[in-house]
């Protein structure tokens, strides 16, 4: 991906100036929240923390803050450009901790080469920050800084240039060797650069159990030797090695890895071709690597490659560490990072990079298959996972070894709180599975011979969610479960012609379609279509919900459900509702789907059925009724609809929070009525909006979603007589897995 000066010049000073901001985490908006927040009700938190100096981590964000400090020293490629300089670096540090770890982070530019000045700078910082991230400090000034800082701070101090490329590139190394069949205790390792990277990268290989003997270290000065005096100090000294190799060209005959942490364009391909059998070359200079992976590929066919470039297989990028290792430190309160929660990170990468990949992650690289391999050794930092496989363990190593002060009790809960901070659509979604797991209901998947089916099916079966039964050729489906190597225990596989029960669906079809045009010939034929044959499964207690659309157009999914399956009783219309996403706040939109033009009695009836969706996820629901009028201050005849609507949802359902006719913005900016229309039954933001007509509400959610960057869940389609959704197209497995625990959810209730 070429980017252009003018690009990434106009995205940093484009609206408000740099990367990053401080937003309130509560409400300031009146007199009394200001009272609150600041005098004289602050006193109060202020008083408990000098009585308790633990209890500013109850009472303030330290707990979840981190300094990112530099002196702009060692910047990236640029070297030495000052603090000002370096601090877009730094901001965008601050970005990544808070979009892969959810960790805010001040950024702090010091004006000083001094070692002493900046230790102590940084020291007098501690009752702020719950921990310390160090970035582009030369070495080797950054080895001397932070060693006294974590031997006189009680909060973690992190070097990232040094640990994080060590602690990525470690995990690499794990599964390249793996690949590779070389054992690490007898690999020969040649390091290009001798810098705080390199350094930090082979003390992390040595405790990962590289022998120190095996690793020949070079400078721009050649092979670090024994008895070589030009150019060293006592880090360098460390890995001096009695050799008779003196250019990086000699260290790398017979070499099993090559770790380049130095230049582009020092390695040729002669020197690759040198190397032992199956070389692993982790080339990581960047933006141009010490070989390039044409180049290296081109020397080598039986080569493990890894660069710090996301275009090229096997991307080291720290992303994949510091906002997780900080994350699972600042979580249990450890006073520092050690090298056990280090190895601990390296091996929770390495062990993800063996799972399967999720479809999500595929398909947010590009759709390339991602498979454990030479062309696959770690995870993409795209990857949600990561969070949830490093920090816990990062969090364990830290109770272990004596360093966290909090330790954690409940690690289920844990996790779910990790994936509650990866959005609240996690936290919605895992309501609906937890409620389904163990019951095992049985979900119809008419499109059984997609691949995305079977990865889900497969899920269902493995976290107990529901028992799926697939239709279509049961060959073609084996076929394909056993190309990807799916395990379809558990899976049912129904092909409709050859089904038992099929002529007894045809003439079931026939009795509720011969009055509206159907022979018996033609339910024949609709009976051969996997949407009808499975949406009669589910009317006659052959399957307890269906799930279809991936494939197919939504009317398409809808019309064979409609025809047999019908409404629930006493319910009039079906109904489409998306729930939308928005930062950590959840918003239920009906109807988004069906119908044109409800009347206000079918308004009505969406409405309750909205609100009962949103319990269904462990939500409250606050129902507005929504229009273009506020409470009759434009009297027209779709406005008067809304209205009545309300009055009929106060008859039917008196303690259900609901009012209207409402504007949007009304209704979710709490001041409006607080202000203009104190008189409301609604007090708080509204969470469940209904549309006055399919226009508004489909405009509305589609908007929200591209433009809003809302997450979406649905369609949901309300009313049913029996669980049936339909799926968006090209949806990935997730969505498919989440789509039939609510179908179970749905069905849990309809048995009670």
């Amino acid at each position: 991906m070429k980017i252009h000066k003018e690009d990434a010049l106009n995205y940093h000073a484009r609206g408000r100036k740099g990367k990053i901001e401080v937003i309130p985490t509560k409400p300031c908006q009146t007199q009394w929240d200001l009272s609150l927040a600041y005098t004289p009700g602050v006193a109060e938190p202020c008083l408990e923390i000098a009585r308790d100096e633990e209890l500013v981590y109850e009472y303030t964000a330290k707990g979840n803050l981190v300094a990112v400090i530099s002196n702009g020293t060692a910047v990236l490629g640029l070297g030495d450009i000052g603090p000002s300089a370096g601090k877009p670096v730094m901001e965008g540090k601050g970005v990544l901790f808070k979009r892969f770890a959810d960790i805010d982070v001040f950024d702090i530019e010091i004006k000083t080469k001094d070692v002493n000045e900046f230790i102590r700078c940084v020291q007098l910082l501690e009752p702020t920050f719950g921990g310390i991230n160090l970035e582009d400090v030369k070495a080797p000034e950054c080895f001397y800084i932070e060693e006294e800082l974590k031997k006189t701070m009680n909060i973690p101090v992190f070097h990232d240039d040094q640990h994080g490329t060590a602690i990525i590139s470690g995990a690499a190394l794990l599964n390249a060797l793996e690949v590779a069949g070389k054992d690490i205790d007898k690999v020969r390792i040649v390091f290009n650069g001798a810098g705080a990277s390199a350094y930090a990268c082979a003390r992390h290989y040595m405790k990962l159990g590289v022998k120190k003997e095996n690793i020949i270290m070079c400078d721009t000065k050649g092979v670090i030797y024994k008895g070589r005096t030009e150019h060293m100090n006592e880090f360098k000294e460390f890995f001096a090695i009695e050799t008779d190799a003196r250019t990086l060209a000699d260290a790398l005959v017979d070499a099993d890895v090559f770790v380049g942490l130095s230049i582009g364009n020092v390695v040729t391909k002669e020197m690759v071709r040198s190397m032992a059998k199956n070389p692993i070359v982790f080339a990581m200079a960047n933006p141009y690597p010490e070989i390039t992976y044409e180049d290296a590929t081109d020397a080598r066919k039986d080569i493990i490659m890894a660069t710090g470039r996301s275009d090229y297989p096997n991307q080291v990028n720290n992303v994949l560490g510091f906002p997780f290792i900080f994350r699972g430190a600042l979580d249990v309160r450890a006073r520092q990072i050690n090298d056990e929660m280090k190895l601990a990170a390296s091996y929770a990468l390495a062990k993800l990079a063996k799972e399967e990949v999720p479809e999500s992650v595929i398909r947010a690289y590009g759709g390339i298959e991602l498979k454990f391999g030479k062309d696959y050794i770690i995870p993409k930092p795209f990857d949600p996972r990561v969070l949830t496989y490093v920090a816990p363990a990062v969090a364990k190593a830290a109770m272990e070894t004596g360093v966290a002060r909090k330790p954690i009790q409940d690690w289920d809960e844990y996790e779910h709180q990790l994936l509650e901070r990866l959005g609240i659509s996690k936290q919605i979604v895992r309501v609906a599975i937890e409620k389904a797991k163990g019951s095992m209901k049985r979900i119809v998947f008419p499109e059984g011979n997609q691949v995305k089916i079977l990865k889900a099916a497969e899920i269902l079966v493995d976290d107990r969610i529901a028992k799926p039964i697939l239709l279509g050729n049961e060959e073609e489906i084996n076929s394909l479960i056993e190309k990807h190597k799916i395990n379809s225990t558990d899976f049912e596989i129904i092909d409709p012609e050859n089904c038992k029960y099929y002529d007894d669906y045809v003439e079931e079809f026939y009795r509720l379609r011969q009055r509206k045009g159907i022979t018996r010939n033609e339910a024949q034929k609709y009976m051969r279509m996997p949407n009808y044959f499975g949406a009669m499964m589910v009317k006659m207690g052959h399957a307890d919900g269906m799930i279809s659309g991936l494939t197919s157009h939504y009317p398409d999914t809808i019309r064979p459900a409609l025809q047999i399956i019908k409404t629930a009783p006493g319910v009039k219309k079906v109904s489409g509702l998306y729930i939308m996403l928005v930062k950590n706040e959840a918003f239920f939109f009906a109807d988004t789907t069906v119908n044109v033009n409800p009347t206000a009695e079918e308004l009505a009836e969406i409405a309750l059925l909205a609100a009962n969706t949103a319990r269904r996820f462990n939500i409250e629901p606050r129902v507005a009724m929504l229009s273009f009028s506020n409470f009759g201050n434009a009297p027209y005849p779709e406005s008067e609809k809304v209205a009545r609507a309300v009055e009929i949802i106060h008859q039917k359902d008196p303690d259900l929070i609901v009012d209207g006719e409402m504007q949007a913005d009304t209704v979710v900016y709490p001041p409006i009525l607080e202000q203009d229309f104190p008189f409301a039954r609604i007090k708080e933001k509204a969470n469940v909006l209904i549309f006055p007509n399919l226009d508004s509400g489909n405009i509305a959610y589609k908007l929200l979603w591209r433009i809003g960057n809302a997450d979406a869940i649905g369609p949901i389609l309300m009313g049913m007589g029996k669980p049936i959704h339909v799926l968006q197209r090209g949806c990935d497995v997730n969505d498919i897995v989440n789509m039939a625990a609510i179908a179970v959810v749905e069905a849990n209730e309809l048995v009670k």
